[in-house]
């Protein structure tokens, strides 16, 4: 039985690693993507997913989301994924559209219509989440749960303290932890240890087309280098799905600090249980390194 799962990204570079990862692994049904404005404007990470499922020739509905997070103006990363979010490869010209309606409509109607329970993947900023929680509290009984790539346990990589995707929007990620949903949260402490070897991208553009069109794409993606290794940060929440034996996991309370000055953002990770609260996270403390560059090379090859 595979298992039923909506992606919600902002591809980015890693994204797209993870976005193949999703549609390859025989043990995921991927029923819907949506869209989030983070490493880039969402037109354009709507624009780089489209692009991804026409080049897989992907039967999967993308849905665009939201433009800016709830309360704040938007910050990207184009220095990490360069302007476009996916610089480094020519797409081919495609005519495949974004769902009219906006994501979090279209993830409370597929949940709303699923025969069991789905799990939430999402790898940007939590913003589609927050709006669909805010509009459709009903629709949590049909999530199984919700799996996140973002915060730290420990230092930040966007401040220094807090990790890109929750310092985008802070508020939509303190709703998310405060939602009563089962959440699994793969942040650096994970992501910045998941890295592919220089030696194995070396060989990518021999595995198949996506193996070449990741290369291309790696070589202007800017956290780690070819040389040194890549951060694969978004494919963890990927890997977590279909090898959770990879991860140390610890049930945590996680809050996220919307008012500080400068730690806003920042994901409060309580390891020794010292403030006392119910936990609310499942949080990946410690990763296989090696059994997760193994999984990675194993999935990849069964792309096109």
């Amino acid at each position: 039985m595979r298992l039923p799962i909506i992606l919600d990204t902002d591809p980015g570079i890693d994204d797209a690693a993870a976005i193949a990862a999703a549609l390859f692994a025989p043990e995921l049904d991927l029923q819907l993507m949506t869209t989030v404005a983070g490493n880039v404007s969402v037109e354009k990470t709507t624009r780089n997913a489209l692009q991804l499922l026409h080049f897989w020739n992907a039967d999967v509905p993308l849905a665009q989301g939201a433009s800016m997070p709830l309360v704040r103006p938007l910050r990207d990363a184009a220095s990490v994924h360069g302007e476009s979010g996916m610089e480094g490869y020519e797409f081919v010209e495609h005519d495949r559209q974004a769902m009219v309606k906006p994501a979090f409509q279209a993830i409370r109607d597929a949940l709303m219509h699923a025969p069991q329970p789905v799990t939430l993947v999402a790898i940007g900023p939590l913003t589609n989440i927050a709006l669909l929680l805010t509009h459709y509290p009903e629709c949590v009984f049909n999530i199984q749960r919700l799996v996140i790539m973002g915060g730290a346990a420990g230092r930040g990589n966007f401040t220094p303290n807090a990790e890109f995707n929750i310092a985008i929007d802070p508020e939509a990620a303190a709703k998310v932890f405060q939602s009563g949903l089962e959440i699994v949260m793969c942040g650096l402490d994970v992501t910045n240890q998941a890295m592919l070897a220089p030696e194995y991208l070396a060989t990518l553009p021999q595995l198949n087309q996506t193996g070449k069109m990741l290369h291309a794409l790696f070589s202007h993606y800017r956290s780690g280098s070819m040389n040194t290794g890549l951060r694969m940060h978004d494919l963890c929440a990927i890997a977590w799905l279909v090898r959770p034996e990879l991860f140390t996991l610890q049930s945590c309370f996680v809050a996220v600090e919307t008012q500080g000055e400068y730690t806003s953002g920042t994901t409060v990770v309580d390891i020794e249980g010292r403030l006392g609260h119910p936990t609310n996270a499942q949080v990946a403390l410690g990763i296989d390194v090696e059994g997760f560059q193994q999984w990675v090379a194993e999935v990849l090859a069964l792309a096109p």
